[in-house]
């Protein structure tokens, strides 16, 4: 028993009034009429008779109408059992199953007190088991068998999600307006505190909801693991891989940390790093020696925590030979595809190999063999050729133009069928040629070309590109790189040419990454990656393709896709660890390496006035933070008895006032007689 308001018991001390007035009145006598007092002897009357306290009954009742009246203003409380349930509130078990319970035998632990809390609960008691990760996920439906929420709590397995303490309050929300009943929310988690939203209004707890939280953690753990790793998603060369790999500390001292590269199981190369304290630490390795195909490659450090799982990092590799480009130029033009050849040659990864053909030579080239074509400055091509390097755009081809010269006597650019509205001349001498005023730096083509300073341009062609996307303008506003999508293709175009005759961009700088990285972006290589958080959704199919079935294949092996789903769903979200294959109707094999939020890394713990306020936002039923998880204790909540002090003194004054009425009338009898 308790007390919410104690200083009103100073109170207490108006109870010497009653008193005080009661001994007041034993000296008051009624005069006697008397003829001489010569007669009387003087001697000294003793008090203690006059002291002596009348009308017991009436004193009593006003010392305890003080004492209620304090006592109801103190509001006293006793601590309610929990475990004993309320009939008229529902409730809810929420076991949190993020990665980050994973720690130790967090989540053990969260299911043996769910199951003791359970075990207490009062017979009749309409509960429901969810699980809580990046959502909340219902397991059962309002029960009160045992049997069904014990199964279901005892089915909750570790997660790979990231926890959202958000998400819980929204969902309910979202519960607490279709219930008519209270809900009591019983939730069982490690106190995460990455799993808190920005705002904390995100946490705002309706009305008729209370929420009690079961922290299975009350302070920080060390954890290290691997943060993040930079690898190729293809290889070609494999002298040439580079795989880099940044491991964390968190809440962490400072320590040294073996990292290890494998592929298919298999250690590779070994390096150890000192990481400082709560720091990042960087690891490079040089090479990567796989076979062809797709090969399951990963980053680990030595395990020296109690969170496992993020001691490793998966990443996915194919390797293959370079991909052909076929280089279509004019028979008189030698040396733009030297040019362009030594530009991929001089990159980071030999990921392509020139085919260059005369363009007159192109009558029975199939351009669906190469991952991208390039039209170096053609004045025109074969009928067969352009037809089939239209149907292989549409298709999902790409084509690089550059617009030179000969391209402008055409006066049309092929494939697209942008028009060449006019040729700008600058002189090269003095200060008359032309600079590049404006750069996209966003455009994968030149997201590391820089802004192109210093490059001169002689010769441009404008182009009349419709809706193209204007990577690159001219000081005078004059497009110079365009992109379109066309079909399922893309084409871009270049509003000059590779000769270093129009400009002398093939001798600058800026030359090799805008040829590397157009080559990609080409080729489809720019967005690939070999690795991908939980929750990261893959693109099934382009708008197109909604008849074509894509076959997608979980770590497990099974097919998490129904038949309906491969050849309707447009994305498929990945929703715990491992690598994923997926097979598409057009051959396009993948391999997608999935690995876990790395703020779930962070084990350090939400304050505990954090976690009050949190639940004590609702505005009915405040809820409480559970003291330890003993299934032998047994959570308490006060219960105010300040409305049954309250009670009984309406009844006091009551009988007072009848009591002191009736004391005041003999007394009135008493001085009439």
């Amino acid at each position: 028993m308790g007390l919410f308001s104690p200083w009103f018991l100073a109170g207490f001390v108006a109870i010497g009034l009653p008193l005080y007035l009661h001994l007041l009145q034993q000296h008051k006598t009624t005069p006697v009429p008397f003829a001489s007092l010569r007669f009387f002897e003087k001697r000294t009357q003793s008090s203690i008779k006059h002291r002596r306290l009348r009308h017991l009954l009436l004193l009593a009742l006003r010392l305890a109408l003080l004492i209620l009246l304090a006592l109801a203003f103190a509001e006293p409380f006793l601590q309610r059992n929990l475990g004993a349930g309320d009939g008229n509130r529902a409730w809810m078990i929420v076991v949190d199953d993020s990665f980050s319970m994973r720690a130790a035998s967090r989540l053990d632990e969260a299911k043996r007190a769910a199951l003791a809390l359970l075990g207490r609960r009062k017979p009749g008691t309409e509960t429901q088991v969810a699980a809580l990760g990046s959502q909340l996920r219902l397991l059962t439906q309002p029960e009160q068998e045992d049997a069904k929420l014990r199964a279901a709590i005892e089915s909750i397995r570790g997660g790979d999600t990231l926890g959202s303490y958000a998400e819980l309050t929204r969902a309910l929300r979202s519960i607490a307006q279709s219930m008519r009943q209270p809900l009591d929310v019983h939730l069982f988690t490690d106190a995460q505190k990455s799993a808190l939203p920005v705002g904390f209004n995100d946490l705002q707890l309706p009305e008729n909801v209370s929420l009690h939280v079961h922290p299975v953690a009350d302070k920080p753990e060390p954890n290290w693991a691997v943060e993040s790793v930079s690898a190729p998603a293809a290889l070609w060369d494999t002298k040439k891989a580079r795989i880099q790999a940044t491991v964390a500390g968190y809440g962490s001292p400072s320590a040294r940390r073996t990292v290890s590269l494998l592929a298919a199981g298999k250690v590779l190369a070994t390096k150890a790093v000192d990481v400082p304290e709560n720091g990042r630490a960087s690891v490079e390795f040089q090479g990567l020696d796989v076979p062809y195909g797709f090969a399951r490659c990963e980053i680990r450090i030595d395990g020296a925590d109690k969170l496992a799982q993020d001691d490793r990092f998966l990443f996915a590799v194919q390797r293959s030979d370079p991909r052909p480009v076929l280089f279509v130029h004019e028979s008189r033009d030698s040396r733009s595809s030297l040019y362009f050849r030594a530009a991929l040659a001089a990159s980071a990864e030999a990921a392509f190999s020139i085919d260059a053909v005369a363009s007159e030579q192109t009558a029975h080239q199939d351009p669906s063999r190469f991952a991208f074509v390039v039209l170096s400055d053609v004045l025109s091509l074969p009928g067969a050729f352009e037809n089939a390097l239209q149907k292989y755009v549409r298709g999902g081809g790409s084509v690089l133009i550059a617009a030179g010269p000969s391209t402008a006597r055409h006066g049309k650019i092929p494939v697209a069928g942008w028009k060449v509205a006019e040729t700008k001349y600058f002189s090269r001498g003095g200060e008359r040629f032309a600079v590049v005023g404006d750069a996209d730096l966003a455009h994968p083509a030149l997201r590391r070309a820089g802004k192109w300073e210093g490059v001169k341009f002689y010769y441009v062609v404008k182009i009349d590109g419709g809706q193209a996307r204007i990577a690159a303008r001219l000081a005078d506003q004059t497009p110079l790189v365009l992109d379109a999508k066309v079909g399922e293709g893309r084409v871009m175009a270049f509003a000059s040419s590779f000769d270093n005759n129009t400009n002398d961009l093939p001798l600058a700088p800026v030359f090799v990454p805008f040829v590397e990285r157009s080559a990609r972006y080409l080729a489809g290589l720019e967005d690939r990656s070999g690795a991908v958080r939980v929750n990261a959704n893959l693109e099934l199919r382009s708008a197109r393709e909604q008849a074509v079935s894509v076959e997608v294949i979980d770590p497990d092996g099974n097919r998490p896709l129904s038949l309906q789903e491969s050849t309707k769903s447009q994305f498929y979200q990945f929703g715990r660890e491992g690598y994923f294959e997926v097979r598409r109707a057009n051959g396009r094999h993948e391999m997608v390496a999935v690995n876990a939020d790395r703020k779930e890394s962070d084990l350090n713990v939400i304050p505990q006035e954090t976690i009050e306020l949190w639940t004590g936002s609702g505005a009915g039923v405040n809820g409480t933070v559970a003291n330890g998880l003993d299934p032998e204790k047994k959570e308490t909540k006060p219960s105010s008895l300040g409305w049954y002090f309250l009670a009984v003194l309406a009844a006091v004054v009551a009988a007072e006032s009848l009591l002191a009425s009736r004391y005041l009338g003999v007394q009135r009898e008493e001085r009439v007689s």
